[in-house]
């Protein structure tokens, strides 16, 4: 007698068969079982889930159409990953099929189940072999063993608020170190925002482990890789053989039968919240995450979940609050550098006082300088590559606009092109005004570029202790496109062949710079007036962390220097920054957000659509709000008039958007969920012709 099973699989967004399919099989298969089935007239990959109590009867509809194979040797999915992906789905609004595919390596998706028993008959056997066992210890400062302690006996979640070169990086192999020896079947998470920007955490992790647990017990997980490499870091996860998983966002839903602790880097980075398809915040996952995988009996597994940083989100730092006071988390604090080092001095250069148009003020050129000559480096921060980020005629006030985005394509000197940064479009700088022929044609603001070849300039009489040039090099999205390009820009840093390194938000954090003893923000006021109430939070983090960059060599601290140059001095959050003082600085964003009413007191969902035109895209959004007084919860949440997004046009696409926001987190899920089905009907009216996609994104970190 055939078994009928409920499967998911990868269907489009909102599809009228986004639920759990049915599919019949000659052998029960257990839940997170993953098999090949067909789905229209092609085959894909399925995972069999918990039985769906309007599952049709296989006797009674024999239409249903068996299973194509399953593939053999893959150990199905447990219950706390299909818990995980279940969650995720029900709380992004998105499909649970959608979730649960992508959460899976993409050639697992392509290949037959004889292709996988192939490959892992391959993995099997090209095992790690012996390896010689490596010194794990390692000294700590009191800081340290005080964090580990109350690690190992407190009730999570845990919050580890350290300053910058507080170390941080070895509680975490500590706390993986203790859990590997006591558990010979444990596994870790160790999550960071960009795999790329951290390569000294996985050498690190690395050096510690690999030498008595193998070359296969640490494996990576991040959109880098190749699909080859991602299938082998997920089989070797899945199969308990990876003790330790260092990944990106992606990690979050790894199969990892034996996790038992989860460490998410950088907690407060933006790179957690995932921009796409299932918009979902990895780091609020992660804790979840711990929730599930820990035996609520005490008496079972339990996974401890540890978020680190030295500027924490606003969120975890309020969730991270006296327990008497509503607090979830524990606050673990490190508030010295290793070695008695000194966080760096920040000075404040009042550009209103510079004569126009300066670039680099005069004092700041100068203590660059003297760096310089005694063979210690500096680096220079603008966050915004390029050489300008405009180009126009001072005629007829044409300027380099991008014909498919609301927004300028930039000007690159190097290769003489204009670039979008939205949609890609590449042209030849033109040699003359397209609109009135003027051949002068001049920039408007600067880039890395523009700031490494004023600099070269500047600095160009100035010399190193032996006499040779300064050596200016500059690490952005632009210099670093080809592979390895990026780890040997960052050897050449720590080798001292650099002098002065000049970047975009890719060299203010995650690396461990020992000779960098000065740090300097070029340009950091746009963020202060913004309409979005999070850009201060974010331009505090920036600022602190690239502060962090200094002074990393104990025996440099004390004279390691900050320099920002601002128009506004006195504002109150670089008197914050000045002192160091990040809990200040929060408690004053947690004052303002109360008093709004924005998060953490209240929550939001934005609903985006996209159409050819804006009018359509408006219009969708305002049916749909229209509807939405017949939605269960509507009494409360707050729907506000739909505008266009901040880059209105991109690729020649409209986009709009809706805020939706509740001071229950509750009454916003269930209104979402019972609001689901209005906006998939909304599509259908004929006022929304010409909409390509609408979404949700819960809990958004950009408005």
């Amino acid at each position: 007698m055939n078994t009928c099973l409920s499967v998911v699989v990868q269907t489009p967004a909102h599809s009228a068969i986004a639920g759990l399919l049915s599919y019949q099989s000659e052998l029960p298969l257990a839940p997170g079982t993953l098999v090949r089935v067909p789905f229209g007239k092609r085959e894909t990959l399925g995972v069999v889930w918990d039985d769906d109590p309007q599952r049709p009867d296989p006797e009674l509809h024999a239409t249903i159409r068996p299973i194509s194979g399953v593939l053999q040797g893959i150990a199905p999915l447990n219950a706390a990953w299909r818990q995980l992906v279940g969650f995720a789905a029900s709380y992004y609004q998105r499909s649970l099929g959608e979730v649960a595919l992508a959460a899976l390596p993409p050639q697992l998706r392509d290949l037959s189940p004889t292709q996988v028993t192939r490959r892992l008959k391959r993995a099997g056997s090209s095992g790690a072999g012996d390896a010689a066992a490596s010194d794990l210890a390692a000294t700590l400062t009191p800081e340290q063993a005080q964090v580990l302690r109350r690690f190992a006996t407190e009730a999570g979640p845990f919050l580890l608020f350290g300053a910058t070169g507080s170390g941080k990086t070895e509680v975490y192999l500590q706390a993986v170190q203790e859990l590997l020896a006591r558990d010979p079947l444990a596994q870790a998470l160790v999550m960071v925002p960009e795999i790329n920007l951290t390569p000294q955490l996985e050498q690190r992790f690395r050096e510690r482990f690999t030498g008595r647990y193998g070359e296969d017990a640490v494996v990576s997980m991040h959109s880098g890789m190749t699909p080859a490499q991602r299938l082998k870091s997920w089989l070797a996860a899945h199969q308990g053989a990876a003790r330790i998983v260092l990944g990106t966002r992606m990690a979050v839903f790894a199969s990892l039968p034996g996790l038992q602790l989860i460490v998410v880097d950088e907690e407060h980075d933006p790179s957690y919240k995932s921009q796409e398809g299932a918009r979902y915040s990895a780091r609020d996952l992660a804790v979840y995450r711990s929730q599930l995988e820990t035996d609520p009996t005490g008496s079972g597994k339990n996974c401890r979940v540890l978020l680190g940083s030295a500027t924490p989100s606003i969120e975890s730092w309020h969730h991270s609050r006296a327990a008497a006071e509503g607090g979830r988390y524990q606050r673990l604090l490190m508030p010295s550098r290793v070695g008695s080092g000194a966080l760096p001095t920040v000075r404040l250069v009042d550009m209103a006082q510079q004569p126009k148009k300066t670039v680099l003020s005069p004092p700041l050129l100068q203590a660059i300088a003297e760096r310089i000559a005694r063979g210690e480096q500096s680096m220079i921060f603008l966050n915004r590559r390029g050489y300008a980020p405009v180009l126009q005629c001072s005629s007829c006030d044409w300027k380099s606009e991008c014909p498919h985005c609301s927004a300028y394509r930039v000007f690159h000197k190097l290769d003489r092109t204009l670039r979008c940064h939205h949609c890609g479009l590449t042209d030849r700088v033109p040699r003359a005004c397209p609109s009135c022929g003027d051949l002068d044609i001049t920039t408007l603001g600067r880039g890395t570029e523009q700031l490494e070849e004023h600099l070269a300039e500047l600095l160009a009489d100035v010399q190193r202790p032996d006499g040779s040039p300064v050596r200016i090099a500059r690490i952005d999205a632009d210099s670093t496109k080809l592979k390895g390009a990026l780890q040997a820009q960052l050897a050449q840093v720590h080798s001292g062949e650099v002098d002065v390194l000049v970047g975009t938000q890719m060299i203010a954090k995650g690396h461990d710079f020992r000779h960098i003893t000065l740090v300097a923000a070029v340009n950091p006021d746009g963020a202060l007036f913004s309409s979005d109430f999070r850009a201060s939070e974010r331009l505090f983090s920036l600022l602190m962390q690239a502060a962090g960059r200094a002074g990393r060599d104990a025996t440099q601290g004390l004279k390691s220097e900050m320099w920002i140059q601002t128009m506004h001095p006195k504002h109150a959050l670089f008197a914050a920054l000045k002192r160091h003082d990040f809990a200040a600085f929060a408690a004053q964003q947690l004052l303002e957000r109360e008093q709004a009413g924005m998060p953490p007191f209240s929550f939001q969902a934005l609903v985006r659509a996209e159409a050819r035109s804006q009018d359509v895209a408006q219009a969708f959004l305002r049916l749909a709000s229209a509807a939405a007084a017949e939605v269960d919860d509507f009494a409360r949440v707050t729907l506000y008039p739909p505008v266009p997004m901040s880059i209105q046009r991109v690729a020649d696409v409209e986009r709009a958007q809706m805020l939706v926001e509740s001071a229950s987190r509750v009454a916003l899920q269930r209104f979402l969920a019972a609001w689901h089905g209005t906006l998939h009907a909304t599509r259908g009216l004929p006022e929304s012709k010409g909409l390509i996609r609408w979404a949700v994104d819960v809990d958004p970190l950009a408005i």
